[in-house]
């Protein structure tokens, strides 16, 4: 006897369909005998180079950001936890513009904060720093949600016996807490990557689009699918390629850290 209804096999297959079928037409309509030439094009490998390095940049902050917040809100109690992750959550659910937005008016050139660093010197808005900003903003609560996820199920008792015997907070945290959290911390860390990757509209709001200094994959994809349709799909399948190994990467560190 099967754990679900037969019926249940209609939406199924009606949702692989709507999932897969837009990407498979995707692909179907790359011109692969031009691939290698498309991708070896200027605008190409700025988007491409672009997107890496930013993403690599935007990670590590997310990582350095995201794993200490992360423990901070699973081992705290009270109300302000619920506030800080209700905060946390917000950029998930946020519309990509209006995160830029927010973005531009605290660090663009007349924003909160932006106003005092440009009567330094210092300008952000419209810069690649900018796009950093844009993408650690809209990544950082996927690492955050999952690895609080998985601090509160493993209980913390590891910890707390590590604290009885007069460990110091700090030992705990790299000697214990991390090494418990490394499969959570990479996966985590994987969506992060993935996220700010595919990030579009706060990115084009706050950043702009400059080639080789703002204009991400995403965004280079926008600006050709009119003038350039398939270079727009050549710079399409390797985001599907990228995203799909990085699914996979996640899949597989989630599957290690319940079985680990």
């Amino acid at each position: 006897m099967t754990p679900y209804p037969r019926w249940a096999w209609v939406p199924f297959v009606g949702a692989l369909a709507l999932l897969v079928l837009p990407l498979a037409g995707l692909i179907a309509r790359v011109p692969f005998d031009r691939l290698t030439s498309l991708l070896a094009s200027e605008r190409a490998i700025d988007a491409l180079r672009l997107s890496l390095s930013t993403c690599l940049v935007s990670t590590l902050l997310v990582l350095v950001l995201g794993v200490p917040t992360s423990v901070i809100l699973a081992r705290s109690h009270g109300r302000w936890t619920a506030f800080a992750r209700t905060l946390v959550t917000i950029p998930m659910v946020l519309p990509p513009v209006v995160a830029g937005l927010a973005l531009l008016v605290t660090f663009g050139r007349r924003g909160l904060v932006g106003a005092w660093l440009s009567s330094m010197g210092v300008e952000i808005g419209f810069t690649t720093v900018a796009v950093v900003l844009a993408q650690t903003f809209v990544a950082l609560p996927f690492l955050v949600v999952s690895l609080e996820g998985a601090l509160r199920s493993s209980g913390g008792r590891y910890e707390s016996v590590a604290a009885n015997l007069g460990a110091a907070p700090g030992r705990v945290f790299w000697r214990i807490t991390v090494p418990i959290a490394a499969p959570a911390i990479a996966s985590g860390t994987a969506l992060a990557f993935a996220r700010a990757l595919g990030e579009f509209g706060a990115t084009l709001t706050f950043a702009g689009s400059l080639q080789g200094t703002t204009r991400t994959l995403p965004l280079e994809i926008y600006l050709l699918r009119e003038s350039d349709a398939d270079l727009a799909l050549a710079l399409s399948l390797v985001l599907i390629l990228l995203a799909v190994v990085v699914v996979l990467l996640a899949t597989r560190l989630n599957a290690w850290g319940r079985h680990g």
